[in-house]
């Protein structure tokens, strides 16, 4: 099950042909919900807590137990309904993992006021990697607090985090040192200023994903099929070539080994 924006809400289909291609056997999605960040209501995901229990799809498919894996997609941290997913799905199941997705800033800057400035005006391709890397840094933090008081007093840990914004940062700096012909600027990434993510970003959550959900690394998998990418926004494919793509999953599955609260 997938809750989150539009940062996050299109990372179901493509894991679902990540797992085919792995040869995993029983991967299902249970379902899909998704409410646009903008929408100008922190803390975002106690947004989707709040919605009425007849309408609320996540609160619905952790209550049957059959949920296994929970993805979530916050914004700026901390969100209480981390916590409060966390106690309803083990309630129903006690094996349940959720995971939290720590992603790359929007407007290459960390500005945790509301409204998010969706229109800021950003050149990604101006924006240097070191004093990104340092903008993370609190936001990184943010996410391991919240994700550390969610697993507090629990007899295992039950959430986990997703390092894409890790990733991302890494994705980025090789394209800053030329190293990846296919990808020649930064703006290859992105589809707007904000920085809704285009196929190579969206590859990397997929993976970072795939990692974390089954301990396991994407390298060597398959590209993943046409019709799992989100079919709406612009059509850069530059990842369909396969050297540019395992470069994408050995990025994911470094991040995915560094962070403490991977699992892994």
């Amino acid at each position: 099950m997938t809750c989150g924006h539009s940062f996050h809400a299109w990372v179901a289909p493509i894991l679902e042909d990540l797992a085919k291609g792995a040869g995993i056997q029983g991967h299902h999605i249970t379902g899909m919900a998704m409410v646009g960040g903008s929408a100008g209501v922190p803390p975002y995901l106690t947004h989707h807590w709040n919605m009425p229990d007849e309408s609320n799809p996540v609160k619905q498919a952790l209550r049957t137990g059959q949920v296994d894996v929970l993805t979530l997609s916050p914004i700026w941290l901390p969100d209480p309904a981390i916590e409060k997913f966390t106690q309803l799905a083990l309630a129903h199941n006690p094996d349940t993992r959720l995971t939290v997705q720590a992603y790359w800033l929007p407007n290459d800057t960390y500005d945790t006021s509301y409204p998010l400035a969706a229109r800021k005006p950003v050149d990604h391709d101006q924006t240097q990697i070191g004093p990104l890397r340092e903008a993370h840094v609190p936001y990184f933090k943010s996410v391991e607090d919240n994700v550390k008081s969610a697993n507090d007093g629990l007899a295992k840990p039950a959430v986990f985090v997703v390092p894409v914004g890790q990733a991302v940062l890494e994705l980025r700096q090789m394209i800053v040192d030329g190293k990846l012909p296919a990808l020649p600027h930064q703006w290859d990434l992105f589809q707007d200023t904000w920085g809704h993510p285009l196929a190579p970003i969206q590859l990397v959550t997929a993976y970072c994903h795939f990692a974390v959900i089954y301990k396991q690394s994407p390298v060597g998998l398959p590209v993943p099929a046409e019709s799992s990418m989100p079919p709406h926004w612009p059509a850069k494919r530059p990842w369909r070539d396969e050297a540019l793509n395992r470069v994408l999953q050995e990025l994911s599955w470094n991040a995915v080994k560094a962070h403490p609260q991977s699992g892994i």
